[in-house]
């Protein structure tokens, strides 16, 4: 079966309400082979105030509706596992950020970074914990709900994401495309120490083919910009492990 239509997923889909609850916390789209595994994750997501719609395959996933609506999407591993990781690839192609969780018994390391380097958020392993999986939800829908924020305020940085505009202590910060999402990634991971192979591999895309160098390179402009004068260090170089954004500058 063929996921590559985009638009098999903007169909309404007809949402149950849970044992007449409201959908105070959205709608959640779960497609699994286990009838059992399924209705125990509905029980526990509708305890919780979701509303949750199941399907039994992929086909049915994409039969009875999109992802319009829903808060966040979970997929059971199964056999057609292949076809499972081609939903993912196929939304993410869409541009359809809606969150997406796999639960399933892995095989191996290689097959979860799979599916998260696919665009998934989450994997959980089987067996786990119900109370764990409904936890994860919410988070992925916290963490949803922070990315799609319009402004980020960082200490005395101020990002607009959708006028692609920078402030730095109040003064206007005028950056290249590729200086303002290396700035946007220091700050969605403020304090945190970014190794060089993170940034070439989340902001250059690249594993092997642009030598180090050019983050090194991209980084000291960057710091330079926010800070002409020197007299603050907003992004600090950490020996041998990377570099680190100190969201109220260093002295």
């Amino acid at each position: 079966m063929s996921v590559s239509n985009p638009a098999e997923f903007r169909n309404a889909i007809p949402w149950r309400a849970g044992a007449g609850l409201a959908p105070k916390r959205g709608a959640i789209l779960i497609i699994a082979d286990d009838s059992d595994l399924a209705e125990a994750m509905r029980t526990a997501l509708e305890g919780a105030g979701f509303v949750v719609q199941i399907a039994s395959s992929v086909r049915e996933g994409l039969r009875v509706g999109s992802l319009h609506g829903a808060s966040t999407i979970i997929v059971e591993r199964g056999a057609d596992g292949s076809d499972r990781l081609k939903v993912v690839e196929a939304l993410r192609a869409a541009d359809d950020q809606t969150p997406v969780m796999v639960v399933g018994v892995s095989e191996s390391v290689e097959e979860r970074i799979a599916y998260i380097r696919s665009g998934a958020d989450d994997y959980l392993a089987r067996p786990f914990d119900l109370r764990e999986m409904t936890a994860r939800v919410e988070a992925l829908l916290r963490r949803c709900r922070e990315d799609r924020k319009t402004v980020l305020h960082v200490g005395a940085i101020e990002i607009d994401l959708v006028g692609r505009a920078v402030r730095c202590m109040g003064r206007s910060v005028d950056l290249l495309p590729r200086e303002f999402t290396l700035l946007e990634y220091f700050a969605r991971h403020p304090k945190q120490t970014l190794s060089r192979r993170q940034l070439l591999e989340d902001i250059w895309r690249s594993k092997s083919h642009v030598k180090t160098n050019v983050v090194d390179v991209q980084v000291g402009t960057l710091r330079r910009k926010l800070d002409p004068t020197g007299e603050r260090r907003f992004i600090v170089s950490v020996r041998g492990a990377g570099f680190r954004l100190e969201p109220d500058g260093l002295d």
